[in-house]
């Protein structure tokens, strides 16, 4: 039961710096890199709720960085090069769908085919694969270093209520 939630912490936390790398991306337009720094990114789910202070946001978007630049230094330039060509493909299909205005919730049984399939395609090692699985449990202690008790119980309260109303 441990190592099926480690998994999908896991597996949450690569699509958040999966996420977080296209969210980068596609901001790096902005002609002014103060003003791009200052750009509040968007809360979902239980980050909302959490009401996270400025300097909380920062350190996460620090601690998430520096875990990027850690997996980045694990993959061969053959599994980076497959990674940047899956970013891309879903850079497209993103605007595709913003130029429809389908930004919002995927229809259902629609899916986004990143996350898993895209890690899945870079055929790593064990020793890849132990040591990204090492840097996003250190990612994941150092987020929840940076949350206040109260913030830490929040976000417990949502995991709970998550797991009861989803059985998987």
């Amino acid at each position: 039961m441990k190592l099926k939630a480690l998994s999908l912490v896991a597996g949450a936390i690569a699509l958040t710096l999966t996420a977080t790398s296209f969210a980068v991306d596609a901001q790096t337009a902005s002609p002014s890199p103060v003003l791009l720094a200052q750009t509040p990114q968007k809360e979902r789910g239980p980050w909302k709720e959490l009401g996270l202070t400025d300097a909380q946001k920062t350190q996460i978007q620090a601690i998430r960085r520096d875990s990027r630049t850690k997996m980045e230094a694990v993959f061969t330039p053959e599994q980076k090069a497959k990674l940047d060509a899956a970013k891309q493909a879903h850079r497209a299909e993103w605007q595709a769908r913003k130029a429809q205005g389908q930004t919002g919730q995927r229809q259902p049984g629609q899916h986004h085919g990143r996350g898993k399939d895209a890690f899945a395609d870079l055929n790593l090692s064990e020793i890849q694969k132990t040591e990204i699985r090492q840097i996003r449990e250190s990612e994941k202690q150092q987020i929840q270093a940076v949350f206040t008790p109260e913030q830490r119980q929040k976000l417990e309260q949502f995991r709970q209520n998550r797991q009861q109303g989803n059985p998987q």
